[in-house]
């Protein structure tokens, strides 16, 4: 076989891998945006004490058992945002949402929306304005990656959204033109 052939081949091969990581995460980030929806209609606001925050893994954290049984595998041993609050008379551990966990100030009372274990958005903090809370630092890879992740994120989504407006636009075009039909039938 010649050399041009083999090459041929190989790239075709990557192509193919490309296409089918590039169908599978395009599923993904569906289903991913799917459920921040349903995690944003369940969430509520809770006033609470944040004692401490930490990056560990889940199977350290001290979640319910519940929580830990209906984790997958692969995700006991990554490390999470994990948040130590008081809320009311009950001191809990919560799961933190990426975006959120370093704007997150510590020892301080915070409003947040809270779905069932996982802390969602920061609505105020008391007693500090949000930005002021504590001086800027150097950001790490990790806080660097999140970030541009949940820019990334936000842009998809807008993109979604934009995707499902104008194919509704569409199809409210269609179902007038059928209906100027049907009129001047």
């Amino acid at each position: 076989m010649s050399p041009w052939i083999i090459t041929l081949i190989v790239f075709l091969v990557i192509a193919i891998i490309f296409a089918g990581l590039y169908i599978v995460g395009n599923r993904l980030q569906k289903k991913q945006l799917q459920q921040k929806e349903m995690i944003r209609e369940a969430a509520q606001m809770m006033t609470m004490l944040v004692i401490d925050k930490k990056m560990m893994k889940v199977k350290d954290a001290g979640l319910p058992k519940m929580v830990m049984d209906q984790t997958p595998k692969r995700y006991k041993n990554a490390k999470m945002p994990i948040v130590k609050a008081k809320i009311g008379p009950q001191t809990m551990n919560l799961i933190c949402d990426d975006s959120i966990f370093d704007e997150l100030p510590t020892k301080c009372e915070v409003k947040a929306m809270v779905s069932g274990i996982y802390i969602t958005e920061i609505k105020s903090v008391r007693g500090k304005k949000r930005n002021q809370v504590e001086p800027p630092k150097k950001k790490s890879f990790a806080q660097k990656m999140r970030i541009k992740q949940n820019e990334l994120q936000e842009e998809y989504a807008k993109e979604e959204k934009a995707r499902e407006a104008k194919k509704a636009s569409k199809e409210a075009e269609k179902k007038n033109k059928e209906k100027a039909k049907k009129i001047t039938k």
